[in-house]
C-alpha cells in the first residue's frame, strides 16, 4: 500500500472528481440521454487510477468482482450505483488504512 497515495487531501481530490461525474450520470440516467456510458467509463478509469496509486490494499470487499461487473456492462444504472458504492467504501477503507499506519508508525 502507498501511504503517500491515500493522505486526506489526494483522496478528497479523488472524490471531487468522482462527485462530478456522479452528478453527470445521474442526470444521464434520469435523461436517458445516451451520455452515460460514456461518463461511466471515465468514472471507471478514475476508480481504476485510485487503485493503482493507493494500492489494491485500499479495495473494499469483493471490489474486484464488483469492478467486473460494473466493466462489463457500464450504461446500465445498476452499474452505477455499484461504482458509487465501491467509491465510499473505498473512502472508508483509506481513512482506516491511514489511521492504522499513523498507529503502527507511533508505536515504533
Amino acid at each position: 500500500m502507498n501511504i503517500e497515495a491515500i493522505t486526506k487531501e489526494k483522496i478528497d481530490a479523488w472524490f471531487t472528481e468522482w462527485q462530478e461525474l456522479e452528478g453527470k450520470i445521474h442526470i444521464a440516467h434520469d435523461t436517458r440521454n445516451g451520455e452515460a456510458k460514456g461518463l461511466m467509463e471515465a468514472a471507471i478509469v478514475l476508480f481504476d487510477h485510485l487503485v493503482e496509486e493507493g494500492g489494491d490494499e485500499i479495495l473494499p470487499i469483493n471490489g474486484v468482482e464488483r469492478l467486473a461487473f460494473i466493466k462489463a456492462k457500464p450504461g446500465q444504472y445498476a452499474c452505477y450505483r455499484q461504482l458509487g458504492e465501491l467509491f465510499k467504501e473505498t473512502k472508508k477503507r483509506t481513512a482506516r488504512l491511514r489511521l492504522q499506519a499513523t498507529k503502527n508508525n507511533s508505536n515504533r
